[in-house]
């Protein structure tokens, strides 16, 4: 089997900014399999919150084997966007190689579109007045904060757009007494869901605090082996293909976290319809789908995702699976 990855950039549609900085470009891997015969392709995003480059990335996936399976795969890569983007490629490659799409294979119904969330990032109360009224006709708004001071910028954003859904993001940008004061203002301004306001390593003091929303866990859960530590603490889980390491383990926790009684929400890194595409199979019937990331891009693959008043359409054949 042969590999081959490349590095893309896609210029974003404007700067988007979280609490931990911010970016004009997605720097991706593509990664590409063939057997001689057919090729299979993927994506990931490296992520430096996860000590991630694509230097390094890039070499954990010219570093394997000639010859491997995707289920020795998990074994020879941990979960990450290195394993991600070999994974996706080889469902891919499956696909064409037996002549049926990737839910067929994976036993699953036929998906259809989802209605996905679209990501106002993190700016002045005025800035994101005006994000959010330009949006005010999407469905769900999801918003960047993570900061002390982010009552403003949150009644700005209801301001801009009274009629949509809001959920938050803080990336872990509260300490446990700012998540507190912000708690009962929450139902209020129409808050559904609130995703990582502690730093993972932070979360425990969760326990036993007043959830007035449902509070998501994203960096404190990446895959299977994450759901212990999240009891008591989150009431949903966000599964992001790019921290479980691909489909076949995201699948897996999926189906495990919804047997422990977790909601699900399909998350993404900023990245192409390719890296999306695998996901709109786990987003079907998720508490919420936040697969924008082709939404926020300039340019995207030749063969992009449909994005409508329906939501996210799963992929074509021609761009994946």
């Amino acid at each position: 089997m042969k590999i081959d990855v490349t590095r893309d950039v896609f210029r974003l549609a404007q700067v988007f900014t979280i609490s931990r900085g911010s970016r004009t470009e997605a720097k991706v891997l593509t990664v590409r399999v063939s057997d001689g015969a057919h090729q299979g392709w993927g994506e990931c995003v490296p992520y430096a919150r996860y000590d991630e480059t694509l230097g390094s990335v890039e070499a954990e996936i010219v570093g394997l084997p000639e010859e491997f399976t995707r289920q020795s795969l998990m074994d020879l890569l941990p979960a990450g966007a290195a394993r991600n983007a070999v994974d996706c490629a080889l469902w891919d490659l499956e696909c064409k190689r037996a002549g049926k799409r990737a839910w067929e294979l994976a036993g699953l119904p036929m998906p259809g579109p989802e209605i996905t969330a679209y990501t106002l990032s993190l700016d002045t109360p005025e800035a994101m007045r005006a994000q959010a009224a330009a949006n005010a006709d999407r469905p769900v708004l999801k918003i960047k904060l993570g900061t002390p001071d982010d009552m403003p910028r949150l009644e700005a954003v209801r301001t801009g757009a009274p009629g949509a859904k809001i959920i938050i993001d803080a990336n872990e940008g509260w300490s446990a007494e700012v998540y507190a004061d912000l708690a009962p203002h929450l139902v209020r301004l129409g808050v559904e869901l609130v995703e990582q306001p502690l730093p993972a390593g932070e979360d425990d003091a969760l326990i036993g605090m007043d959830r007035p929303v449902p509070v998501c866990a994203d960096e404190s859960c990446h895959d299977r082996a994450s759901l212990p530590a999240l009891k008591g603490k989150y009431d949903v889980v966000n599964i992001k293909l790019d921290k479980t390491g691909g489909l076949t383990e995201a699948l897996a926790l999926r189906s495990q976290a919804l047997a422990e009684g977790y909601k699900v929400m399909v998350g993404c890194m900023v990245g192409s319809s390719l890296a999306m595409a695998p996901a709109t199979l786990l987003a079907q019937g998720a508490m919420v789908t936040d697969l924008d990331g082709p939404l926020l891009l300039a340019e995207d693959r030749d063969t992009p995702l449909i994005f409508d008043d329906a939501g996210v359409h799963p992929p074509s054949a021609a761009l994946w699976g």
